[in-house]
């Protein structure tokens, strides 16, 4: 992404703000929707925007899980992790996701059509073991699951 695009995007982003402190929060979420994650150039431009140092900035993006500083996939896929999606498989079927995409989870596809990470709850534990594919929920995925997720997504 060149210089030029981010500065644009960013402009557009600061239009629905004032600038102040509080607003930090919002202003990354609305960054990393317009980029689909926290390019370097946008992070110096939200610390100067608002009048904080950039390792402030950094520091409230790294302390929340939402953000990423890395390009994302076209397609986010989530296994959840939680205590009944474990005890019901998420390992193998984050492995069989692995296996599929050519990833490890916490990567992106060289395609930039799918990233995969284990998170720790989605709240379905009645449909564990449970994968999230943007807004879409799967519950009780098995392994022999996951190629058809992929081709419907």
């Amino acid at each position: 992404m060149s210089e030029i695009q981010v500065e644009a995007g960013i402009k557009e982003v600061f239009s629905k703000y004032k600038g102040e402190t509080k607003e930090l929060i919002p202003i990354l979420q609305a960054t990393q929707e317009t980029f689909g994650y926290l390019p370097e150039e946008a992070m110096k431009g939200i610390a100067q925007f608002i009048g904080v140092p950039e390792s402030h900035v950094y520091g409230v993006a790294t302390f929340y899980e939402q953000f990423y500083f890395t390009r994302r996939g076209k397609h986010e896929i989530k296994v959840c992790y939680g205590t009944a999606c474990h005890v019901k498989g998420a390992t193998r079927v984050v492995e069989t996701f692995e296996r599929e995409l050519g990833i490890c989870h916490g990567e992106t596809t060289e395609d930039y059509e799918y990233s995969l990470e284990r998170v720790a709850c989605v709240g379905a534990c009645a449909l564990a073991p449970v994968v999230v594919v943007g807004k879409k929920v799967y519950g009780n995925v098995a392994p022999g699951k996951v190629k058809g997720i992929l081709e419907k997504e």
